[in-house]
């Protein structure tokens, strides 16, 4: 009968939702608060797994309701409590900040239903739906200073083994839905690993690899193998204790003078998806929801524009789901505002915004491109679209497009210095317009001086003039990119005007091999002017004889 009634109720929402605003229903115009009791109802029992696509109609089911999922969370407990000194004074350092634990908690509100259903359905323990307080405090957007982002903190190449998307448009280590499916992958395998929840707790945050080689070592020694006999970093030693911190507050906060928020025991949102590009700002418009909000549940959207055809999945609370379906049934705007656009040379920003006709400071902005970097060949960029533009951004640009960026400054050609005297770092640096940081580092060296006879390697703009002063013999120049080129030198008596041209080769590009420019040309450059000196000789010698 139950089961009857529910499906009644799906019905006349979806009827409802169907019709649109502008429809005369009776039952929407004479008795809201029907309408509204029965899109309660069908709230509290829908699942968050299911998909509504706008293109097609809604599609929801039903399931039973529970009263609390605190509740819930705490009857699917498995793991062995852990009791420590260190779990005490984790326990005290959540009891002594209040706030800081109501704000956690009141974020999680979000995203713990879904989280909880997952762990039940793989049969693994409700303490894990609590991990991400201790990873990020359950904020999607969190990005750690070593680049591991989401609320289960996943690194780019952790991302990348668990298929975790990461590209232009999207990361998806932010996404709730695959960023959960894929910690709850690795926490799973991790069990199937070690055989225990905490020694795959300690491999989550320090790595599988390290706990592998710290149960060697005491395996070697023959020493317990449990988390708490092995050797770690204090950060993973900390970590289960967090855990079993945050799980003592959840199984009775009262003891500690905390108060959870209640978070009811039904989805928070469900899964909106559309084949049409959409702008963010524009779904969250439809969804009659605030640009934060929006955010807070599809964190992992990197542009303004939501592409479709990538399938995305939306996330939205259920009633603003339906009532996005309802709005966007009777929008008559441009759903996209952006497309695409190819850089085919190295370009400034400004240079290609002033060629299509953008601002500028918009561009840099949606691409997120620093000052004082330009654009690689091959980059796609964000750009709007012109009033003529309806097309959406394609698969193929969906899947494969990069932006590649590299400081925008002016193309160097390498140059090879024989010092002819001995003479200080910064006297050179003065004569060709570098730093004196430049040169240091170009050479690898700190010293100040440079001794007669030494190898200096310079980098100066294309087109720029060398001065020609005496004193240094240029040996070769290497433009940015290219292999080194020949050059020619006045080598000779150059105080009686007489002379001869010759070509100085170099054996290979300086710095091959990892070799510094200096060592690695040095021997070679030796034997070539000496060579050069004896042919330049002989022939002074042959022209004599001929007089």
């Amino acid at each position: 009968m139950r089961f009857i009634l529910s499906a009644l109720l799906v019905l006349t929402l979806a009827a409802c939702a169907s019709q649109g605003p502008t429809t005369n229903s009776p039952t929407t115009a004479t008795n809201p608060a029907s309408q509204q009791a029965v899109a309660d109802a069908l709230r509290k029992t829908a699942t968050a797994k299911e998909t509504i696509n706008v293109d097609q109609g809604s599609v929801t089911q039903l399931t039973s309701a529970d009263a609390d999922l605190w509740g819930r969370i705490r009857r699917g407990f498995q793991m062995p409590d852990l009791q420590t000194d260190l779990v005490d004074m984790q326990v005290n350092w959540y009891a002594q900040r209040p706030d800081y634990v109501q704000r956690m908690t009141e974020r999680s509100q979000k995203y713990l239903y879904h989280i909880v259903e997952e762990l039940e359905a793989r049969h693994m323990p409700t303490e894990l739906a609590l991990l991400p307080f201790i990873e990020s405090a359950y904020s999607p957007q969190a990005l750690s200073v070593a680049k591991a982002a989401g609320m289960w903190q996943f690194m780019p190449g952790t991302g990348r083994t668990y298929n975790l998307k990461q590209n232009m448009w999207q990361d998806e280590r932010r996404d709730v839905l695959a960023s959960t499916s894929a910690a709850l992958d690795y926490l799973s395998r991790l069990h199937d690993m070690f055989g225990d929840w905490q020694l795959a707790l300690a491999a989550y945050n320090w790595g599988e690899g390290n706990v592998q080689r710290a149960i060697a070592r005491n395996e070697a020694a023959g020493l317990p193998t449990d988390y708490l006999s092995l050797r770690m970093p204090n950060e993973t030693r900390n970590y289960v204790p967090k855990l079993q911190a945050v799980k003592n507050i959840v199984a009775n906060p009262q003891m500690y003078g905390l108060a959870l928020p209640s978070i009811p025991n039904h989805p928070y949102f469900v899964t909106v998806t559309t084949s049409h590009d959409i702008d963010v700002d524009t779904a969250a418009k439809l969804a009659n929801l605030s640009l934060d909000e929006f955010r807070s549940l599809n964190p992992s959207f990197r542009k303004p524009v939501i592409l479709g055809a990538t399938q995305p999945q939306i996330l939205l609370p259920f009633d603003n789901a339906s009532a996005f379906e309802r709005n966007l049934k009777t929008y008559s705007g441009s759903l996209s505002s952006w497309t695409t656009y190819t850089v085919t040379e190295r370009s400034a920003p400004a240079a290609i915004a002033q060629k299509i006709g953008v601002d500028a400071d918009t561009l840099m902005e949606v691409n997120k491109i620093p000052a004082g970097m330009r654009l690689k060949p091959g980059s796609t960029i964000v750009v709007p679209r012109g009033s003529d533009d309806d097309e959406d951004i394609s698969a193929d640009v969906a899947e494969s497009a990069v932006l590649a960026m590299e400081p925008d400054v002016p193309d160097t050609r390498k140059m090879l210095i024989r010092v002819r005297r001995n003479q200080s770092m910064a006297a050179i640096a003065a004569r060709y317009g570098v730093s004196l940081g430049q040169l240091k580092s170009w050479n690898r060296t700190h010293r100040n001086e440079v001794s007669r006879g030494q190898v200096i390697v310079l980098h100066v703009p294309v087109g720029k003039t060398v001065p020609s002063e005496p004193g240094p013999e240029r040996i070769a120049t290497n433009v940015q990119g290219g292999g080194v080129q020949k050059i020619g030198t006045r080598v000779g008596d150059t105080k009686k005007g007489r002379g001869r041209s010759a070509v100085v080769k170099v054996a290979e590009p300086a710095g091959k091999a990892g070799k510094p420019a200096a060592s690695a040309s040095k021997g070679k450059v030796t034997k070539a002017s000496a060579s050069t000196s004896s042919k330049v000789s002989k022939t002074a010698a042959d022209t004599k004889k001929s007089k």
